[in-house]
């Protein structure tokens, strides 16, 4: 007679015999990786934080022609210690991604892994380059329609504190709306929405970017929430191509 153990051993699949750990081991797995990129987190925060000049000049770079100043003694201290932790957060983001797939790859048939493992990495991938996107086209898009628009009137003096949050949502949200084409297929592989049936929605989708565009960008010029709508529909005709190409 078998001895019952904590542990059981299951068959996947694809018929390769794994390791099933009860769910206490799981949150255990689960906490230690989550301390893991936790501490490096604060160890790529600590080292912007010293090179914190250097990464405050390429945020100041799109708009060379203004002044900064700060409104209070600490402002710019802080503003530098917010600048550091999301910078570390975003340094540490491909780490991140790799522990969440060390964690789930236990628990995935060779199918599920084949399709999972692409697309947290398209994720990233796409995330940057809004970032990209959004440093080098909204950003000075945004900026340089407000510097003209009250040029030969006032004189550009912006807090820093204020400028820095400004691009901070300009990025962030940029960067969750170059997700667009993930969510697409996520929906797709679920059997949720079909790629036909999306590409048949052409025409909510064009007055949708639209007001998306419009309420992610913290600016309220017409020409940088343009800029985001374009950029959105192209997302998202290109998640009706992926999904058309994967379903083939």
């Amino acid at each position: 007679m078998m001895n019952t153990y904590d542990f059981n051993f299951n068959v996947k699949h694809n018929n390769n015999l794994t390791l099933e750990l009860p769910f206490s081991e799981h949150i255990e797995e689960l906490r230690q990786r989550f301390f893991h990129v936790f501490w490096i987190i604060l160890i790529l925060t600590c080292f912007a934080f010293l090179e914190v000049k250097f990464i405050v000049k390429i945020l100041e770079f799109p708009v060379n022609e203004v002044k900064f100043f700060q409104l209070s003694p600490g402002e710019y201290f802080l503003s530098t210690v917010k600048i550091s932790f999301y910078t570390g957060l975003l340094l540490a983001s491909p780490f991140a991604i790799g522990q969440i797939m060390l964690f789930l790859l236990p628990g995935l048939t060779e199918n599920e892994t084949k399709i999972i493992l692409p697309l947290l990495f398209s994720s990233l991938v796409l995330f940057i380059l809004g970032l990209v996107f959004s440093y080098y086209a909204l950003v000075p898009a945004a900026l340089n329609f407000f510097l003209d628009y009250s040029n030969d009137v006032i004189e550009p003096f912006w807090s820093f504190d204020q400028y820095f949050q400004f691009i901070l949502v300009l990025f962030y949200s940029t960067g969750l709306a170059f997700q667009i084409p993930i969510i697409q297929v996520l929906l797709g592989l679920l059997n949720i929405i079909s790629a036909k049936q999306m590409f048949n929605a052409w025409r909510y989708v064009i007055l949708i970017s639209t007001i998306v565009g419009a309420i992610l960008t913290p600016s309220t010029d017409p020409l940088t929430q343009l800029l985001l709508s374009i950029a959105i529909l192209m997302l998202y005709f290109s998640g009706i191509g992926i999904l058309f190409l994967i379903k083939k």
